[in-house]
């Protein structure tokens, strides 16, 4: 009895461990010129409960932040914001003119075909955070949709 109750509550576990996880789909960057010293990092982010994106982060720049476009006026303008809210299992797209990660203090020019590593950080209900590890493709400055089928990848950190 103790070995089936013991079995069960891993699976309880292993099955709660499962739904807690936040997949991100088609993560990517957008190339830089040589100068350049910001760009933006886009994807599209599905938690099964809900959720906030609390941070990022990224070797390859100084500083690295939540932005969002807004329309002032007849003015777009792009702003820090503190957090956004991931709806239990709905999809929500980071993309250009819209939500995004901003890589600020770029180290080195981002060329088409680099893979850049940007971690995200995810606050549960619970407050409990999960790190993820994305590695984003380079596209084309005026890339404002997903090329093919995208072959970023991503690894879980808990």
């Amino acid at each position: 009895m103790k070995a089936l109750f013991a079995s069960a509550l891993v699976a309880a576990l292993v099955s709660t461990a499962a739904q807690a996880d936040v997949s991100v789909s088609d993560p990517w960057v957008r190339a830089t010129v040589a100068q350049q010293k910001a760009t933006g990092a886009f994807m599209r982010i599905t938690s099964p409960a809900d959720a906030r994106l609390v941070s990022a982060s990224s070797p390859v720049a100084g500083v690295v932040e939540i932005h969002e476009m807004v329309m002032d006026g007849e003015i777009m303008k792009m702003r820090a914001i503190p957090g956004l809210a991931l709806p239990a299992g709905q999809a929500v797209e980071l993309k250009p003119g819209g939500y995004h990660v901003m890589l600020i203090d770029l180290k080195q020019q981002v060329k088409v075909g680099d893979v850049v590593p940007v971690s995200i950080v995810v606050e549960g209900a619970d407050g409990k955070r999960e790190t993820l590890e994305l590695k984003a493709d380079a596209r084309p400055l005026n890339s404002a949709a997903p090329m093919g089928q995208g072959h970023g990848e991503m690894k879980h950190k808990h």
